[in-house]
């Protein structure tokens, strides 16, 4: 902020007095967030820094404009120069309101966010609060100190300021570029409003060619791995399944250590079997990315047979339970009467979604099994209960037979039955039974059904429910749901009574983006008032709104080219855009207006006034820029994941809606006005 200020100034003074705005901003916003009961985390920093630019933008064109006049004020003769005092005043009044309206219409467009309800809510609220709060801070530091201290540090004490007189080479510079520049559009305004035209609807079209998801992927430093194998197995033989797991996981370069939990509490909040073990695999990574380690990992663990493997992240786990009920970001939820009818469409419905691409970590629930002896059956083909026993958990649980040592170390040897026929409910019925006449398949001699359990048989709306879960890699959410929903459409019929709802992350952004989208609709009105409440045109008021679309432009192609997806916190981005953009347009027509009142002619107005804003638009512009550069780049460092999205979206926005503003509001203006 600094620098540009400088450079574009050559003014000690005047830089001074403008980065004065940024402490004091800062610490009155600190301030009143204490009293608020707001801490300092991450939302609430990343407020701040997203409103860092914003926070001197006030004072630049508070300042800018002060020292321009106070410049013209110094060319005019001795005997016609006015007095500091009142140059000054005039000045700070003449950029009052413009300051005042801009600061409104960037909380309006900023109210939406206070509209979001659930975990969003809570995660981005006080990033909301904070920006608001750090903004009128601004507002009021650039309304009262600012003019204060251009009085006190621009007023020539003892020996009038040279340098004040000449304009720096740098501004003389781009005035004179941008005069040409403007002729020329003004002069081809077919040409540029027909090319801003097609650049809008592209960028309007790659808007809806966008990836959708809820919230970025986290950083958090650790993956958690979840490995279910059949419910009932022995602690034993889970255990002996977690160790294996550990080693193949330990195999990975990038990771550091693992511990492993198997089995937890009924009472715990996420309660689940001695059959499944939940496994924390810290990592660093050296050259490669979370995803293709994680990828690594999977595909070691595919071998294990008769295991289902989940991979997500410590906290990605809780918020995906929080919203679905699952550890995973997509849950399938079929509902019905009969526990083995659902089991067979559940099982149906995962082989469909296998192989929809991106699609990983499909997993079903597993119903417990109770299997009955028919004693009868027994007794007459001379199969003792115990030895009944013994065969069923020999083939489903395994039994150990014998060790064999490799390389002096103790190995067991487990006999069991292959994964084929153990895997799943219907397999189950066909295993065989020793008895005094030969194999007998267990369906003869037993009674098998799927029985209510805490872990496995739930409830949802007085409805049994299975679930299936899901985890996506490589591509955006919301494009594989839709294809999940259709190859479930065309491929699984569903019984009478038997129905499929899904829910996860996706439900979230979908009922996220709809309260967005018609609280930002509000927040349009609101702006388009407040617009009116300071020109008294309509017409006017419409062209200052033309910087949205030209915003939209940057913040779609800077999506499309980082490869990013539209999620939440880049819909906050483009909903921010409304406001932040609507200032360069404000302080053009306020000043094309007080040109008119003093008898000058429309296409004067327009290159003089145009000119004279030049400096505020570009220097606030590229303070708010170069504020949000380190929040965008950063996007894959931790704690940095949510605003990253925003700060690029905003950060794009500011390029086109800054470029395309200097010469579209003008040509736009003389258009509506021409004709008067």
């Amino acid at each position: 902020v600094v620098i540009v200020l400088f450079f574009f100034l050559m003014n000690l003074r005047t830089t001074l007095i403008s980065v004065v705005a940024l402490p004091m901003s800062i610490i009155i916003t600190v301030l009143i967030l204490h009293f608020m009961g707001y801490t300092i985390n991450t939302m609430s920093l990343g407020g701040i820094a997203i409103a860092i630019g914003s926070l001197v933008d006030d004072a630049i064109v508070d300042v800018e404009n002060v020292y321009h006049r106070l410049r013209q004020n110094r060319e005019l003769p001795p005997d016609r120069r006015r007095p500091i005092l009142r140059v000054v005043y005039e000045a700070s009044a003449e950029v009052r309101m413009p300051i005042f309206n801009s600061s409104l219409i960037i909380i309006a467009s900023f109210m939406p966010l206070f509209f979001l309800t659930g975990m969003e809510g809570r995660l981005l609220i006080p990033l909301g609060v904070s920006f608001i709060v750090a903004l009128i801070a601004s507002t009021v530091v650039a309304l009262t100190l600012t003019p204060v201290l251009c009085a006190y540090l621009l007023s020539p004490r003892k020996k009038e300021n040279e340098a004040m007189g000449r304009e720096p080479w740098l501004s003389r510079k781009m005035r004179a570029a941008y005069g040409r520049a403007l002729s020329w559009s003004l002069a081809h305004t077919a040409i540029l409003l027909t090319g801003t035209g097609i650049l809008f609807a592209v960028a309007l079209g790659l808007f809806f060619t966008l990836g959708r998801s809820f919230l970025p992927s986290f950083n958090e430093g650790s993956l958690t791995v979840n490995v279910a194998t059949l419910p009932g197995i022995s602690l034993e033989e889970s255990d002996r399944i977690g160790r294996e797991a550990e080693k193949v996981i330990m195999s990975v370069p990038e990771v550091i250590t693992v511990s492993r939990k198997t089995g937890r509490a009924e009472l715990a909040e996420h309660s689940f079997g001695p059959h499944v073990s939940e496994l924390d695999v810290p990592y660093k990574l050296d050259g490669r990315t979370r995803n293709q380690v994680a990828r690594e990992i999977r595909e070691k663990l595919s071998d294990f047979p008769g295991v289902n493997v989940e991979i997500g992240q410590p906290i990605s786990h809780r918020i995906d339970a929080m919203l679905s009920g699952t550890e995973s970001q997509i849950a399938i939820k079929l509902f019905g009467d009969d526990l083995t009818r659902l089991y067979a469409l559940g099982s149906q419905i995962k082989q469909a979604i296998s192989g929809v691409g991106g699609v990983v970590d499909v997993n079903i629930e597993r119903p417990e099994l109770v299997i009955r002896p028919r004693r009868e059956l027994l007794a007459r083909l001379g199969i003792t209960v115990a030895d009944f026993n013994a065969a069923i958990s020999t083939a489903i649980a395994g039994r150990k037979v014998s060790q064999v040592y490799e390389e002096g170390l103790p190995y067991d040897v487990t006999l069991i039955a292959d994964p084929d026929s153990r895997s799943t409910l219907a397999a189950i019925p066909d295993l065989t039974v020793d008895s005094n006449s030969g194999p007998v398949p267990l369906s003869e001699v037993a009674e098998i059904v799927s029985t209510s359990g805490p872990n496995t048989i739930n409830r949802e709306n007085v409805k049994r429910r299975l679930v299936i879960s899901a985890n996506v890699d490589g591509r955006d959410l919301r494009g594989a749901v839709d294809e999940i929903r259709g190859r479930i459409d065309s491929e699984v019929q569903l019984p009478e009574n038997y129905y499929v709802s899904y829910g996860g992350q996706f439900e979230s952004e979908a009922k996220a983006s709809r309260t967005l989208m018609l609280t930002s609709l509000c927040a349009l009105l609101v702006i388009l008032m407040l617009l009116y409440a300071q020109f008294k045109n309509v017409a006017e008021s419409l062209v200052i709104l033309l910087n949205i679309p030209l915003a939209l432009i940057g913040g779609v192609l800077i999506l499309v080219i980082t490869g990013g997806e539209l999620n939440i916190p880049a819909i906050i981005g483009f909903i921010s855009l409304l406001g932040i953009t609507t200032r360069n347009g404000m302080l053009l027509i306020s000043r094309y207006n007080s040109l008119r009142e003093e008898g000058m002619d429309l296409d004067r107005r327009i290159r003089v006034g145009s000119s004279d804003r030049l400096l505020p638009i570009v220097m606030t512009a590229l303070t708010s820029a170069l504020a949000l550069i380190p929040l965008a780049v950063n996007g894959d460092k931790t704690g940095n994941e949510i605003q990253s999205p925003m700060a690029l979206v905003i950060l794009g926005g500011l390029v086109t809606s800054t470029i395309l503003n200097v010469f579209v509001v003008p040509a736009v203006y003389r258009l509506i006005n021409k004709s008067k």
